[in-house]
């Protein structure tokens, strides 16, 4: 079971949805590859309106324009396990935004699956 405490680094990867590598959604190869490498997590999250450098609004709102909506790829993990992935982020993410924040991580902890450990929902048992 992994834990993590303490002082932690996030990394956001800001993409598109129809970005792609090697005919594989982008996100999802970052992800994959995240898991690869042994960090503690990642999670994708699907934004319903933005824009970037290109300065065109992508919006769920308009059928047109809701092809390419926004995607944050979040990784949180300690500093040195995050910074060695960067290079692999340079290989894949061609256009987009990364960006490193501090952060603090109170509680991380996997499911217990043994017994006496967490039950069916999730929740702790008594």
């Amino acid at each position: 079971m992994t834990r993590l405490t303490g002082r932690a680094l996030r990394l956001t990867v800001f993409v598109g949805e129809r970005d792609t590598w090697h005919h594989k959604p982008l996100y999802s190869e970052i992800v994959h590859r995240a898991h690869a490498a042994g960090l503690a997590g990642a999670s994708v999250f699907r934004g319903i309106e933005g824009f970037g450098a290109s300065s065109l609004i992508h919006t769920s709102r308009l059928l047109s324009l809701s092809e390419d909506l926004p995607i944050a790829v979040v990784i949180v993990d300690t500093e040195p396990r995050v910074r060695a992935f960067l290079p692999q982020l340079d290989e894949l993410v061609t256009e987009g935004l990364v960006t490193l924040d501090d952060c603090e991580v109170i509680r991380y902890a996997g499911r217990d699956d043994t017994p006496g450990g967490a039950d069916t929902k999730g929740k702790n048992s008594l």
